[in-house]
């Protein structure tokens, strides 16, 4: 049964095999992600897989809408399109309280006169989502966005295995939308950040940032890749011919969805109390992060009644849990150095249990958080879990402090490099100002520059750690300076891979002026500051030669960034590297387009504001190509706020104070003649 079959089929034998496959796979699919019963090894779903996809490939005009081998990925996309909402997704009002979930029921009952049933459902910390069903078939689906558009990231949606591409047959509506969460269990991110520590990737905070980051790549075969996960909980539409949501919930199971089986319907606050209070103990108990309960008014018509305001709907809230606390001993201290050089403290704790993981570290942040909680080694200190991999101290029990404990106090010198510490008035952290010396501020400032915003080179820490450690490398300039016959001595590498990896440092040479830019990790700038930065003086000789005034005068640069691009300008070192790697053909100026424009907007001044035909920066783009200058605030000297659609309502009205011109986006291009 699950051997392929090579032989010749005429086309009747191929469109029936392709409808058994497709058939078999996806009920597969279906009993194993959305009932949790494997029905067959995932050896034998491969063998079944690969047949059909090799059917397909053969015998195109067969393949299903729905086929499971849509689940692997397509194409890669080079952006997502905005998609505005058919029917707005809203964001619900947030409370810690339960005297605000009794000020909720009073103020529903007051608007209602009759009986209240309302639904009680977890609330799932992953990314929201809306994916869209035409007569059966997943047609969009789409980001929360602003609430009024998302983006819409079909591809990478149709890769997760527990949203149907296509219903069976049932009484749902012909176009309606469901809307959930994508979220990445426990278990698989455990094993996914295992796994990108093993490639030197860095690891994520939490399933949530995994989970989101994930929907976000535009390479939906790298999203495959992902144990993503959903859970759905809401029915939209125009026709749904539902009296209830609870309702929608049984209705959306029997269509093929993936619904929890948590949700309860409750007729008081007092319920309402019972199923948090339970599922505050037993969320721990879960393979999946929620942060909170949704409470939601039953009643459709009784919902319509109830309205909502301009961000939330008045018929629903949620009750967020607090964070677990959990009392530990403090072992010791470990200081940890950045890529910036700040230094910051990690305590190392007795094993506890906390939301379901061993924690044995948690952050400290500096040396003022410390003197806060007055630390004694020995301490018995109270650990909370919030978004990030490493928990924090939020407090210590003083009943438990031992006598004749000694107090904890800051490092002075460097734990890497024995350099002594600085802090600068009105930092919060410690320095090591030895930034050329100390290895993880090196190794730090290498993987900086290596980084996909920035210069994009395929290298992971751990290989910035082998380069480093076999002193290959020291500063970023030395990464165009390697071979073949060094690479070659690195554990794991083999041709192939020293190959790929000197033909990305080669590729990186092309890499734009504002990115290199960021790359270089010079403090305060980051990709922001650096694209501002490089339109403005077009080159890094002008930057560097720039007066702190000059530096002033570009948007955004306050004296800070421009104390900072100044000494980091000065030191002789950085200029040492920036010569040798413009030597090695890196780009430090900006490529002007080989077009010749018109200087017709010289000496003129535009704040750009809205959503246009085109992307904003395409916009603004075209203003500088014409010789105009953008500016981010609008004032006096403002000649023209270029307005698009949904422009921000503050800047029309000041604009419209200062007597600015406003101008359309066809406006625009009359101006320039296009």
């Amino acid at each position: 049964m699950f051997l392929i079959n090579f032989y010749r089929m005429d086309q009747l034998q191929a469109k029936q095999r392709i409808d058994i496959l497709t058939s078999e796979l996806e009920n597969y699919n279906n009993s194993y992600y959305n009932k949790s019963i494997s029905l067959i090894t995932d050896f034998e779903f491969d063998v079944l897989l690969l047949e059909l996809q090799g059917l397909e490939k053969q015998y195109p005009q067969y393949a299903h809408i729905d086929s499971p081998t849509q689940r692997v990925g397509g194409d890669i996309q080079k952006d997502f399109t905005t998609v505005k909402h058919k029917y707005r997704m809203l964001s619900l009002g947030n409370t810690y309280s339960k005297e605000d979930l009794q000020d909720f029921d009073s103020r529903v009952r007051k608007e209602i006169d009759t009986s209240i049933e309302y639904v009680c459902e977890l609330k799932y910390d992953g990314l929201a989502i809306g994916v869209r069903y035409q007569n059966g078939i997943m047609t969009q689906a789409v980001t929360r966005g602003d609430g009024s558009q998302g983006d819409d990231v079909t591809a990478n949606v149709k890769t997760i295995r527990s949203i149907p591409l296509k219903l069976k047959e049932g009484d749902y509506p012909a176009d309606f939308e469901i809307r959930g969460e994508i979220i990445m269990t426990l278990n698989g991110f455990a094993e996914f950040n295992k796994k990108r520590k093993k490639i030197g990737k860095q690891e994520f905070a939490n399933p949530r940032n995994a989970a989101s980051g994930s929907i976000k790549m535009l390479d939906s075969k790298e999203v495959a890749k992902r144990p993503l996960d959903a859970y759905l909980y809401y029915v939209v539409g125009d026709d749904l011919n539902l009296s209830n949501h609870y309702q929608s919930l049984e209705k959306a199971a029997e269509w093929g969805f993936k619904v929890s089986d948590t949700s309860r319907k409750v007729n008081s606050v007092e319920e309402i109390f019972e199923y948090i209070n339970y599922w505050d103990k037993a969320r721990n108990d879960l393979d999946f992060e929620i942060d909170g309960i949704v409470i939601k008014v039953n009643n459709f018509v009784q919902q319509k009644q109830l309205g909502f305001t301009a961000k939330s709907p008045r018929w629903a809230i949620s009750y967020k849990f607090k964070a677990e606390q959990v009392v530990a001993e403090l072992l010791s201290i470990d200081y940890q150095v950045g890529r910036t050089g700040a230094v910051t403290p990690v305590a190392n704790l007795s094993p506890i249990q906390l939301a379901g993981t061993t924690v044995k570290r948690a952050s400290l942040h500096n040396a003022d958080i410390i003197k806060s909680l007055d630390l004694h080694f020995g301490d018995f200190v109270k650990v909370e879990k919030g978004g990030e991999i490493i928990p924090k101290i939020i407090g210590v029990e003083l009943s438990k402090r031992k006598t004749n404990s000694k107090e904890v106090n800051f490092i002075t010198h460097c734990p890497e490099c024995n350099s002594e510490l600085v802090r600068e008035e009105g930092e919060a952290a410690f320095y090591c100002p030895n930034v050329y010396q100390c290895p993880p501020q090196i190794k730090g400032n290498i993987e900086h520059f290596v980084g996909r915003k920035m210069t994009d080179i395929n290298m992971g820490e751990a290989t910035v750690a082998a380069l480093f450690d076999k002193k290959f490398v020291r500063n970023v300039a030395d990464l165009y300076d390697l071979k073949g016959s060094d690479l070659i001595k690195l554990e794991g590498f083999k041709h192939k891979s020293v190959t790929n990896l000197l033909e990305s440092i080669e590729s990186s040479k092309s890499t734009p002026f504002e990115r290199l830019l960021f790359a270089l990790g010079i403090r305060f700038v980051g990709e922001t500051v650096a694209k501002k930065l490089a339109q403005h003086f077009e080159n890094i000789d002008m930057i560097k030669s720039a007066t702190s005034m000059e530096l002033l005068m570009v948007d955004d640069i306050g004296e800070r960034i421009a104390e900072s691009l100044i000494e980091y300008f000065a030191n002789p070192i950085n200029l040492e590297i920036i010569k040798r790697l413009q030597d090695r053909g890196l780009q430090f100026e900006i490529q002007k387009n080989s077009e010749s424009f018109p200087d017709l907007l010289q000496g003129q001044s535009f704040v750009v504001s809205g959503k246009f035909t085109v992307s904003r920066d395409e916009i603004k783009q075209i203003i500088s190509n014409f010789g105009g200058k953008v500016i981010s605030a609008i004032s006096s000297k403002t000649d023209y706020v270029l307005a698009g659609d949904k422009m921000g309502p503050a800047k029309l009205k000041k604009a419209e104070k200062l007597e600015i011109n406003i101008i359309s986006e066809d406006d625009f291009y009359k101006l320039i003649n296009i």
